[in-house]
């Protein structure tokens, strides 16, 4: 009895200081110390993540079924152009934590500037396109005229404002990267708390301010986020962070610049690829109608919610694999992938059961729509069962990209998604006529393959020499 009290108020103390984020160095002591002081904050961040992303299908679920299709059109485009984000954000992440490994807090900032500058380039391209061809973009992807008509304002206003989605990204893998997981957490803390509370004002209105509907989501989202980039920038140039920016660090470094490109250029690929595949699988389920659709949308939304923990767990194991390296300390990074993807592996088994047991009730929280609510949970209980594999599959391939090899996990990602998922799709969905039971059951099947070619290759150890 006395133990379990020792062991629970030890339990709270690691939390709070976790947290608190005044544990920086993960290249000595207990692993699975190390692992917990890591992901805690990192889970934390990504449930807030995962948080907007409910409240904001909630919300928006109250305005009308294309809404929320329109919410899945728009984000399935917009994760396409974000792999550049993704790309920059994973080499950002590699090279800031291999620098902290070798204790050179410098080349961290230079990193981290380089990479911000790198980002509001790209946010700016994004921009111009989303402001000029709202329509167009949400007409390419299938949407119907109506559909497209009601949710245009949405698409146009988060492509144009989304230098503050791209800037949070990239800010938080800094600090990742770093081992200051608790400022990522405390950055999203921000961003979904203003989201949370401003949503309901801009979708139906309050006082002088107009009801939006769906667009007013995309406005609440990106003041929140806004905001949130605000603090960020405040803690990097006057904060707590282990990375501190000066003025004299806001320079063009053309062989850092460089550096950080090379790396990400896996990652980008990585991401185009897995981001494209998502893309394709969204136009084929536009072919069974809005509703589906809206099914579809829905249970990814939930899905999200348990997945998003799962991502900070990979987190951690990207950024102790990153500073274990530059600690010359292959062997300990190693340890951390297995024990991360073990705790990972076994959260997500509890979820599935949750899932397979409750998908319809959990869907029925969104929408009362029978197609929508019977297409949701199919989606749910199918993708679901393969959530043991998803945990363990993305601690293994963020280790990669945590050591600075993200050629890998393009290669992984190019055989199971562009050379499985989607003929297997397209066949089961169109050709066999399963309709949207194909595609569940495509996703599925290819983050299982994706989990098995990952384990093998990661056992051969390539990746414990790569260089950044």
């Amino acid at each position: 009895m006395q133990s379990n009290k020792i062991s629970i108020k030890q339990f709270f103390k690691n939390l709070k200081i976790a947290v608190s984020g005044k544990e920086q160095d993960f290249t000595t002591g207990s692993i699975r110390r190390a692992v917990f002081m890591l992901s805690i904050p990192m889970i934390l961040e990504m449930l807030m993540e995962s948080i907007f992303a409910i409240v904001d299908i909630f919300y928006v679920s109250k305005v009308s079924v294309n809404a929320v299709a329109t919410i899945g059109l728009t984000e399935s485009v917009i994760t396409l152009v974000y792999a550049v984000a993704i790309g920059l954000s994973m080499a950002a992440t590699a090279i800031v934590a291999r620098r902290i490994g070798e204790k050179d807090k410098e080349g961290a900032s230079q990193a981290a500037v380089q990479v911000i500058f790198l980002g509001v380039v790209v946010a700016a391209f994004i921009s111009v396109i989303g402001i000029i061809y709202p329509k167009e973009i949400l007409s390419l992807m299938g949407g119907e005229a109506d559909l497209i008509e009601e949710g245009y304002g949405y698409t146009q206003i988060l492509m144009g404002g989304n230098v503050t989605i791209m800037l949070l990204f990239l800010i938080n893998a800094i600090f990742r990267g770093a081992g200051d997981a608790s400022v990522a957490m405390w950055a999203l803390i921000v961003s979904n708390g203003l989201n949370i509370i401003l949503d309901p004002l801009f979708i139906f209105g309050f006082g002088p301010i107009p009801a939006y509907g769906v667009k007013g989501a995309a406005i609440a989202t990106t003041i929140g986020r806004g905001t949130a980039v605000v603090f960020q920038l405040f803690v990097l140039f006057y904060g707590w962070s282990r990375i501190k920016v000066g003025l004299k660090d806001l320079v063009i470094r053309v062989a850092v610049m460089f550096n950080l490109i090379k790396v990400s250029l896996g990652g980008i690929g990585q991401f185009l690829i897995g981001t494209s595949s998502w893309v394709f699988l969204m136009r084929i389920m536009s072919e069974f109608g809005s509703e589906v659709l809206a099914g579809y949308t829905i249970a990814i939304r939930v899905m999200m919610f348990t997945l998003m923990p799962a991502w900070g767990m990979s987190n951690a194991a990207a950024t102790l694999v990153g500073q274990n390296l530059g600690a010359q300390k292959p062997e300990r990074a190693e340890q951390s992938v297995w024990k991360t993807g073990k705790y990972s592996a076994i959260f997500m088994g509890i979820v599935s059961i949750v899932y397979l047991l409750f998908a319809p009730q959990i869907i029925q929280l969104f929408s009362q729509e029978s197609e929508v609510v019977k297409n949701g949970a199919l989606c749910l209980r199918i993708i679901a069962a393969g959530y043991v594999f998803y945990g363990y599959g993305m601690v293994v391939i963020n280790a990669f990209n945590g050591a600075g090899d993200t050629k890998t996990p393009t290669w992984i990602n190019f055989i199971c998604f562009w050379l499985f998922q989607l003929p297997f799709a397209y066949l089961m969905a169109l050709t066999f006529n399963l309709g949207p039971l194909g595609v569940f059951m495509a996703i599925t099947l290819a983050e299982v393959l994706i989990v098995i070619i990952g384990i093998v290759w990661f056992k051969k150890g390539y990746w414990k020499s790569i260089k950044v």
